[in-house]
């Protein structure tokens, strides 16, 4: 990518009359706006199947689309469905994501859609050419996605350790089921991934038109109540019953004093050493193929991990583990030549990590709400200041992680919003726009900051906190937010962009 600015957005966050925001007409007036703006970025979070939690980075498959963004207009327009039938999700919210609600209706609409799907399948040879050739060519995922999204109906949406020992994993189903869909409801389920993608290759299309690149994001870890898990077992380290020996997370840190006990099952890596890194190649090629670039979150965690006791409430005791990144991502280099990856390298960097990051190329992280601090000695040294950014960087005013920067500035000491002020020559009464000149203005490559802060949000347009499970990943702005957002600041922008040869 060249040297260029964007935002962070979660499709989720979109505006749609169902729910939740998709892939449909929102999609392209976001797509349009950030055009508009002179933005060349659309930065999302993780785009699979959220579960418990409803968290973007706990999903059902490393490889999977979240149903939730299908485009239900599209799917209207096809024939699959009567406008009329969309009304209950036509109830929900519109300013937030009520997860419970929407899982209750969307999934008996779906089925309604599915069984017109199926019948309109026996009918055309053309549709079932093009459902064929999605299947074969996604076929070493999907399959055992499907199974296990129909085993989990089934067993009243329970994780796999607490279904029968014949279904616990796909090795006890049978070697049979490897490219078969073991029930109508897995079929269901691979209906939607074949709209899923359809959609996501079309709005990629529309954004490739309009100079927008797209930066996907992936979870280092994947859920212990996921298809891959369910599917791979030997690839991570379990017992004899399933169950994590260990767990990941990271030690006390800005956000929680605690560490974030994450959950996820660690990697079996001499497993994966074995077969050459085989489910990581292809997880890397699969994101590729629909994204532009990725972001690796987590980087460090390819040189050692935090290891949490299964057993154990918080993150406190757990200890660093190493991991063999190194022979990784030469295997991966000599495979993909180019490759657009962006290493998300926040936390507790030691000289290895810093050593391994060199060595791929991959541009890491700044965050300037983490730039500033009330000690002086440890002002003018922070690596996240502007001074001290590198040009091989991406630099943000916050993440999905973070508060909005209003928030963020109203949180502070006197002493540390003093130095706010003093290094960025302000005031603070427009600090989310001054959080954004700071990030541009860097000779850092790339420069991405939320949609929050260009709106002037504050802390109730949080979209994670990390270290809580309730209140995240449900903010979602307005139409008429984005639409202001372009009549009175595009010019101005694009402006400002150019100026800082963005």
């Amino acid at each position: 990518m060249d040297r260029s600015a964007g935002l962070i957005l979660h499709p989720s966050s979109l505006p749609s009359p169902y729910g939740i925001g998709n892939f449909g007409s929102s999609a392209r007036q976001w797509i349009d706006a950030l055009s508009s703006c002179g933005f060349k970025l659309w930065q999302m979070c993780p785009t699979g199947p959220t579960g418990y939690g409803d968290s973007p980075y706990q999903c059902f498959s490393a490889f999977a689309g979240n149903p939730y963004f299908i485009d239900w207009d599209a799917v209207v327009e096809a024939g699959y469905l009567e406008a009329a039938q969309l009304e209950p999700l036509t109830r929900l919210p519109n300013d937030a994501v009520d997860y419970g609600a929407l899982f209750e209706r969307f999934w008996p609409i779906m089925d309604k859609a599915f069984q017109n799907f199926k019948s309109r399948l026996k009918h055309s040879d053309s549709l079932r050419k093009k459902v064929e050739s999605f299947y074969t060519a996604e076929g070493g995922w999907l399959y055992d996605y499907c199974n296990f999204r129909a085993l989990k109906e089934r067993y009243k949406q329970k994780a796999p350790a607490e279904w029968p020992s014949e279904n616990r994993n796909k090795a006890a189903l049978g070697n049979n089921t490897a490219k078969q869909f073991i029930s109508e409801s897995a079929e269901k389920h691979a209906f939607t991934q074949y709209l899923f993608f359809k959609q996501f290759n079309q709005l990629k299309s529309y954004a490739k038109d309009k100079g927008i690149q797209l930066i996907g994001d992936i979870p280092i870890f994947v859920a212990l109540d996921s298809a891959d898990v369910w599917a791979n077992p030997e690839l991570f380290d379990l017992d004899s019953s399933g169950k994590p020996n260990k767990v990941a997370g990271v030690p006390p840190d800005y956000f929680s004093e605690e560490g974030q006990l994450w959950g996820n099952p660690l990697f079996a890596w001499n497993a994966h050493k074995k077969e050459q890194f085989r489910w990581w190649i292809q997880r890397i090629q699969h994101n590729l193929k629909l994204y532009d670039c990725v972001r690796i979150d987590h980087f460090r965690g390819f040189e050692s991990c935090w290891a949490v006791p299964s057993e154990d409430s918080n993150a406190i005791n757990g200890q660093w583990e190493p991991a063999p990144g190194k022979s990784f991502f030469q295997g991966l280099k000599t495979q993909f030549p180019q490759l657009s990856i962006i290493a998300e390298d926040l936390g507790v960097i030691t000289l290895p990590v810093k050593a391994l990051l060199e060595e791929t190329g991959f541009p890491g992280m700044a965050v300037l709400q983490f730039a500033f601090s009330s000690e002086p000695k440890a002002q003018a040294d922070n690596p996240y200041l502007p001074h001290n950014l590198k040009k091989n960087q991406v630099v943000y005013s916050g993440t999905h992680d973070n508060d909005t920067s209003i928030a963020w500035f109203a949180s502070l000491d006197p002493n540390t919003k003093k130095h706010v002020q003093d290094y960025l020559k302000i005031s603070g009464e427009t600090i989310s726009w001054d959080l954004f000149r700071a990030a541009i203005a860097s000779v850092a490559d790339y420069a991405i900051v939320p949609l929050q802060d260009l709106l002037s949000l504050g802390g109730d347009a949080r979209f994670n906190n990390p270290g809580t499970a309730q209140g995240n990943w449900s903010w979602r702005y307005q139409s008429e937010q984005l639409a202001q957002l372009v009549s009175e600041s595009a010019d101005y922008i694009r402006k400002q962009l150019a100026l800082y040869n963005r």
